[in-house]
């Protein structure tokens, strides 16, 4: 188990890189989507400019199209009449010129507009699919930088139970006993789970093959107290809450560190309370294990 989480240690850093690499890509495709939508805004800006344009152009091409008219029957009235100058008729002639230039030129100007907004167009089809393209991208990579960080989760898991397993393996004055649980007639039955005791500084309490159901409703809170007399017995005092552990193992522990309430208690117990624990016992005790004060483990 030690060179196990050896090599998980070991294994950490490749996995924090790799979470920290995908954080960072994802950052650099939302900026590039968000500069993707920024260019969105400005095409539609722009798109609409091009319209509003486009539509005094064809307002100006109208009314040039009706000055046209106006001027070519002014002219033809010169022309036929004849009661005009030269001068007259080579200005409305020039002027009739200049009307068309300025239509054509509109014209052009309008035609380059249509052209303009159906590239806009494309440009904005082609953004829409590479919006569509970077949300997938980073869909994927959040979907693995959640499964690094799960990882990362249970390496850390595993490193935290190897150092208890350490701490054990190199206590001095370490006392281990099984958990029993009791019967209606308060009858020790088979071994449930085991402690290890180190005195002086930790309690560490294992426990098997308790009912998976009860974790979404209700709490297996570990109890300590101190065994009196015959038929007495000391205030329970709470030393916390079982937390699955190994839920293929189907393994619950509980780690308690206060060396001085340690001190008072010579037995261990465990109830079901309500979620998040009870401040006294509610139910009947069910799993049972005495500390003896003679070290079994030096």
């Amino acid at each position: 188990m030690v060179a196990g989480a050896y090599h998980v240690g070991r294994r950490m850093p490749s996995s924090t890189n790799t979470a920290i690499v995908a954080e960072t890509r994802i950052q650099q495709l939302t900026a590039e989507e968000q500069s993707v939508q920024e260019r969105f805004r400005e095409q539609d800006d722009q798109m609409l400019r091009l319209r509003e344009e486009s539509s005094r152009n064809e307002q100006e091409a109208s009314r040039l199209k009706s000055l046209l008219r106006t001027m070519t029957e002014r002219f033809n009235d010169t022309a036929a009449a004849k009661s005009r100058t030269d001068a007259q008729i080579r200005e409305l002639s020039d002027q009739r010129d200049s009307l068309s230039l300025q239509l054509r030129e509109l014209e052009q100007a309008n035609q380059n507009i249509h052209l303009e907004l159906a590239m806009l167009r494309t440009e904005r089809d082609k953004a829409v699919l590479r919006t569509a393209s970077l949300e997938s991208k980073i869909d994927e990579l959040t979907a693995t930088t959640r499964d690094q960080e799960r990882k990362i989760k249970n390496d850390e898991q595993y490193l935290t139970s190897d150092r208890d397993i350490r701490e054990l393996m190199g206590a001095r004055r370490l006392y281990i006993a099984d958990v029993y649980d009791v019967d209606s007639r308060s009858r020790t039955r088979k071994s449930f789970g085991r402690v290890f005791y180190t005195q002086g500084k930790s309690l560490i309490f294992y426990a098997f093959d308790l009912d998976p159901e009860v974790k979404n409703v209700n709490a297996f809170q570990v109890w300590g107290r101190k065994e009196m007399t015959p038929g007495t017995q000391g205030r329970p005092k709470s030393l916390g809450i079982l937390y699955l552990d190994s839920e293929s193992n189907h393994r619950w522990v509980m780690r308690f560190d206060d060396a001085k309430q340690l001190e008072e208690i010579d037995a261990v117990f465990v109830t079901v309370e309500p979620h998040g624990g009870s401040p006294k016992p509610t139910s009947k005790p069910f799993l049972y294990a005495l500390l003896r004060k003679e070290v079994n483990h030096p």
